[in-house]
């Protein structure tokens, strides 16, 4: 375990305040190896709970895209920060965030994909997420995910864009067509969790957002957080946090945006850091 280069070392006590707890989902909460929920973990989730901290997910994935993995947790979380923070809402679902894509740019990208026939990408809106066509690489994706997969769905997005909201488009491109993609669109960024494709996402907006969002709801701040991540999207958040901790098993750049590395998720990497900073 080590304390990232990037960043002052956390004093002693820095997690005495610590109100509000944020958990990306894939490779943090679940492991890839399993695909299921370290018992550790759950068990660090309801004793945050009992000290009457905050629980929340903040995850790339969409509201339908989520819902396999909640439902097998045994844990009712405080809120939900989605689509990597461009659709918040509370356990009640109350929605206290909802910001998509700008037409302009959603066009953009659908026009880039229309010139790249064989490229595949999900797009997401609130209820509905789906590819724009199949291909062996998305089945193959979907099954190293095993049962925490969402549902497959192929929709040709020209039907749909124009009367619905879309708040991420994640196509399976490396780094130079994810540049070509942004460089054509107005205010667009992408972000990565997997090499093998790239979240589009409004240019303002990441996980950052959506903690600040979620936070803002309940009148906590920035110096009462803490967050847990895995991915190149996860980076914005571990910086944005008063304590960002990596999992061992994390990409190199989370592990170097964060406050502090723990253990693999496999090896209840979650307990254990909230155990150093002395939360539970």
């Amino acid at each position: 375990m080590t304390t990232s280069t990037d960043r002052s070392p956390l004093p002693a006590g820095a997690g005495d305040d610590i109100r509000a707890v944020f958990f990306d989902i894939d490779g943090t909460l679940t492991s890839f190896a399993t695909h299921t929920v370290p018992r550790s973990t759950i068990n660090a989730l309801h004793a945050l709970r009992a000290k009457g901290v905050r629980v929340y997910i903040c995850t790339g994935r969409s509201p339908e895209q989520m819902k396999v993995v909640l439902d097998a947790i045994p844990f009712r979380f405080d809120g939900v920060a989605g689509v990597n923070g461009q659709y918040c809402w509370r356990a009640d679902g109350t929605v206290v965030a909802d910001r998509p894509f700008d037409g302009a740019d959603v066009r953009a990208v659908v026009g880039w994909l229309d010139l790249h026939p064989d490229v595949v990408a999900v797009f997401a809106e609130r209820d509905t997420a789906y590819f724009n066509h199949d291909s062996e690489r998305i089945r193959a994706m979907w099954r190293s995910l095993g049962k925490t997969a969402p549902k497959l769905r192929f929709i040709d997005p020209h039907t749909r864009i124009g009367d619905n909201r879309i708040y991420q488009i994640s196509p399976y491109v490396g780094r130079d067509d994810e540049r070509a993609i942004v460089e054509g669109c107005h205010a667009v960024r992408g972000v990565r969790w997997h090499p093998d494709f790239v979240d589009l996402i409004p240019a303002s907006g990441g996980k950052d957002r959506g903690v600040a969002t979620l936070l803002a709801d309940v009148g906590l701040t920035r110096a009462q957080s803490m967050a847990f991540g895995d991915g190149g999207n996860d980076v914005d958040m571990l910086r944005y946090a008063h304590i960002g901790v990596a999992m061992g098993n994390g990409t190199a750049d989370a592990r170097a945006a964060a406050d502090y590395v723990t253990r693999d998720v496999d090896d209840d990497g979650v307990a254990h850091a909230l155990r150093h900073f002395g939360i539970l």
